[in-house]
């Protein structure tokens, strides 16, 4: 049998309505799923956000993503991507500091900035600092 476990980056809205409620935690007992917080901006009576890695089995995380629906969170895919080019980069360091994730990181002795995409969650902070333009969003 085929493993198809795996996870997922998503975005979700919360209006104000919902916002308060703890859809999150339900979400996780109901459908076994493990989550992430990446990033997230909620207050009660108040429009919140939040990136969300859910980890677990496809079927799992769909039906999860379907009842957040139902429920009036607003989701969608994690649609941006970051690269490192690494021909422009002149492993200066300016963008590890400022990477939330630990997806940037300097690799030692060597000093060399190695990009850990799995860990980026398109905060875009990278890409602003880098003076080189070595770091990309990708839409």
């Amino acid at each position: 049998m085929m493993n198809n476990n795996g996870s997922k980056k998503v975005v979700l809205r919360f209006p104000q309505e919902v916002a308060d409620r703890p859809i999150v935690c339900e979400l996780a007992l109901r459908f076994g799923l493990r989550f992430n917080i990446l990033r997230a901006s909620i207050s009660p009576h108040r429009e919140g956000i939040m990136v969300m890695e859910l980890i677990g089995s496809r079927d799992r995380q769909e039906e999860g993503l379907e009842f957040l629906r139902e429920k009036g969170v607003f989701v969608e895919p994690l649609s941006q991507d970051i690269r490192m080019v690494e021909e422009r980069c002149y492993h200066c360091g300016t963008c590890v500091g400022l990477c939330p994730t630990g997806a940037l990181s300097m690799e030692r002795p060597s000093f060399l900035v190695r990009y850990d995409p799995a860990k980026c969650i398109a905060c875009e902070l990278c890409v602003l600092a880098c003076p080189t333009h070595a770091m990309e969003a990708l839409l």
